[in-house]
């Protein structure tokens, strides 16, 4: 590619594409090219200058060979969908032209066709306050509407012109800010889903995503997501179908029933002949989701929609008391050209949705305003352990035998059945057999699910069960070799166990290893520091090991050896106390207690259906990111209710010297307007 350097530093260089016009799919293209060099650190293309700006390692030849390599005919560098770039070139073109004609209108017509342009664009306006009319509503857009038609008739047409260009003004700032947050926002809650089992043959094959086609049959199981959208060959399912219809409960599959790309599997089994290739329009359907979510705004933000709508009467009431009381048309213009609604509904969800896109920058995926208001004022946080409070990937510490069995055998065996089952113990198990270079064919009849208990199936005749000590010898009255209970109670206590058995025999236990987050520790103490009451830990392990665990970590509160059931009721004890809870899981057995708690929180490596239950999800790499959380819906009520007081402060002032004389109406239409402008830019900005 032909380029010249204009500016260069140490570590830093800005380069000119010898380029007569560059697009925006040129400008991401090139951008995500210069992102895998491995000696660039960051770079950010112009396609506006047709600049880019490169900071690197100090190896300058590198960053001018990979420029004077970059053909964009044979580049393969993967663009992400959706960067941005186009939607923010879009609004930046649609503010500049909204400028541009405004003051072309001003300084080149001559006043009387000005005039008449600015009658005809007032209809738009008054449109909009009849249809409000017509639903017996009496809210912004009459305000709005009397505003414009009385300095016509007064044939003010400079105030005139500045209430619309300053309404159209707020209303793309508005649009703009709402657009991009659903497009981070969406971006956020992609599927994500890497591999799927496709049937091929008699056998099942693990394949990349990208590989299926339409008219392939894949396999999905319980707690997966199903991946494409396609016709339910062989086998049923309940599938949550919340994320595409918003039904609450799950809907049964049979033979012939559609299943939608992003929906989630809650129980049984089904092959499923795709019909379209990687997802189908999933994205325009989660923003279409994030755009019908009107039912998750924040107590606050609707609030505030309510006593925008409800200040819309007492400004008109207000203006006729003063014309009435003064007979100054003056004095009542200044109180209807100042209003309390359009600051009120401009900043508070601009607040919100920036509140949402910030998050997503921290790697928090949240759905909606009023899941940061619950963060904000919860005062109970409940843990799971395994996936949460632990590191998402445990491993195998030792494979401890009975019967005389082989211990590989015996791990191949358990690798065969948790392999369909993503939760960080299976995950572990299968590592250890990969790692040990063990083949764990498909050996086994149909697979059973038990949630928090375990798997059972048959293999060769045979019956095999996995799972924790209630479900092997509770549930499934497993026993213990006669002349190994001796060695079954000398187990370690520091690890996590995983029993197996064969024809109701224990046949081996498999110790794992589970050790705590780093940051585990330090996260107690500063969501603690944060305001936080409460910190609970709730785990299916032995109360040996949640003691041990809550000890280390200064949990206040830990419950052991519970079920699924178990923590959703825990949630519904907190509310019946008054109080908020947020409930922290990844794992299936997590899903009842996060669609219970206030806000559901989930770990980004966890079970897809813990996920797409949950009302935030957040990153597996660092649980500092709670932290950030916290402090993002924090920082989002401060400005919420310091929006509110400004707002009315600023706008009763104006009105106070309106009254007074001391400002026109055309002034305090200004001012009104630019403050509500000035309000909404601060609106957009990071919280933290």
């Amino acid at each position: 590619m032909r380029c010249r350097i204009l500016h260069e530093t140490k570590g830093r260089m800005r380069v000119c594409l010898l380029k007569y016009r560059v697009t925006c799919s040129e400008a991401d293209q090139l951008e995500t090219y210069l992102l895998t060099v491995p000696e660039i650190r960051s770079a950010v293309v112009n396609e506006r200058t047709g600049d880019a700006v490169i900071t690197h390692s100090g190896d300058r030849e590198a960053v001018i060979r990979a420029l004077a390599e970059y053909d964009p005919e044979t580049c393969t560098a993967e663009v992400t969908d959706r960067t941005g770039r186009e939607l923010r070139r879009t609004y930046e073109d649609r503010f500049f032209w909204l400028i541009a004609r405004r003051y072309a209108v001003k300084l080149l017509l001559p006043a009387p066709v000005r005039h008449l342009s600015l009658i005809c664009k007032s209809w738009r306006f008054f449109r909009e306050a009849f249809r409000c009319l017509g639903r017996k509503k009496l809210e912004v857009p009459a305000l709005d509407a009397t505003t414009i038609a009385v300095s016509l008739l007064r044939q003010d047409y400079d105030t005139a012109g500045t209430i619309m260009f300053m309404l159209d003004a707020g209303g793309l700032l508005e649009e703009w800010t709402h657009k991009k947050s659903v497009d981070d926002l969406a971006k956020r809650m992609s599927l994500n889903v890497d591999k799927v089992w496709l049937k091929s043959g008699g056998s099942e094959v693990l394949v990349p995503v990208k590989e299926v086609r339409e008219g392939d049959v894949i396999l999905v199981r319980t707690g997966n997501v199903i991946p494409l959208d396609g016709v339910v060959e062989d086998g049923e399912a309940a599938v949550n179908q919340a994320s595409m219809t918003g039904e609450s409960l799950p809907v049964p599959k049979s033979p012939g029933s559609y299943v939608y790309a992003g929906t989630v599997m809650e129980e049984g089994e089904i092959a499923v002949r795709v019909k379209n290739a990687m997802g189908g329009g999933r994205y325009d359907r989660i923003i279409q989701m994030i755009e019908d979510s009107e039912k998750l705004k924040s107590e606050t933000e609707s609030r505030a929609f309510h006593l925008a709508d409800s200040m819309v009467p007492v400004s008109l009431g207000g203006t006729a008391l003063t014309w009435f009381l003064t007979g100054n048309v003056t004095k009542a213009l200044s109180i209807l050209m100042v209003d309390f609604s359009c600051a009120l509904k401009l900043t508070m969800p601009v607040s919100v949705l920036s509140g949402i896109r910030e998050c997503s920058e921290h790697q928090i995926s949240v759905k909606g305003g009023k899941f940061l208001e619950a963060v904000s004022e919860a005062k109970t946080v409940i843990f799971d352990k395994t996936g949460t409070l632990t590191y998402a990937t445990p491993r195998v510490k030792k494979v401890v035998t009975f019967g005389g069995r082989d211990a590989d055998e015996m791990l191949r065996l358990a690798a065969c059945l948790e392999e369909h089952f993503p939760h960080s113990i299976a995950n572990a198990v299968v590592e250890e057999a990969k790692r040990k270079g063990l083949v764990h064919e498909e050996k086994h009849s149909k697979v059973d699910y038990v949630v928090a208990h375990g798997i059972a199936s048959t293999i060769n005749g045979q019956k095999v069960c996995i799972g924790s000590h209630h479900f092997i010898f509770e549930d499934e009255k497993c026993t213990v070799p006669e002349e190994e209970k001796a060695r079954f109670r000398r187990l370690p206590r520091n690890c996590s166990l995983l029993y197996l058995a064969l024809d109701d025999e224990l046949a081996a236990v498999l110790c794992i290893e589970d050790p705590l987050r780093k940051e585990a520790k330090q996260v107690m103490r500063q969501l603690h520091a944060a305001g936080f009451e409460k910190l609970v830990m709730m785990t299916g392990d032995s109360y040996r090991t949640a003691e041990s665990v809550a000890k280390e970590l200064g949990i206040d509160e830990f419950h052991a050896e519970v079920l699924p059931e178990d923590k959703a009721a825990f949630v519904r004890r907190e509310h019946e106390l008054g109080h908020k809870v947020i409930m922290i899981g990844d794992g299936i057995n997590d899903s009842p207690a996060l669609s219970e708690a206030d806000a559901g929180i989930a770990i980004s490596a966890g079970a897809a259906i813990a996920r797409e239950i949950a009302d935030i999800t957040i990153s597996a790499d660092d649980l500092t990111e709670l932290v950030t959380l916290k402090r993002i819906s924090d920082a989002l009520m401060d400005r919420i209710h310091g929006n509110y007081v400004r707002i009315m402060t600023f706008n009763s002032g104006l009105i106070a010297l309106g009254l007074l004389g001391i400002l026109a109406p055309g002034t305090a239409a200004f001012l009104h307007n630019a403050s509500t402008l000035a309000f909404g830019l601060e609106s957009m900005t990071d919280l933290l």
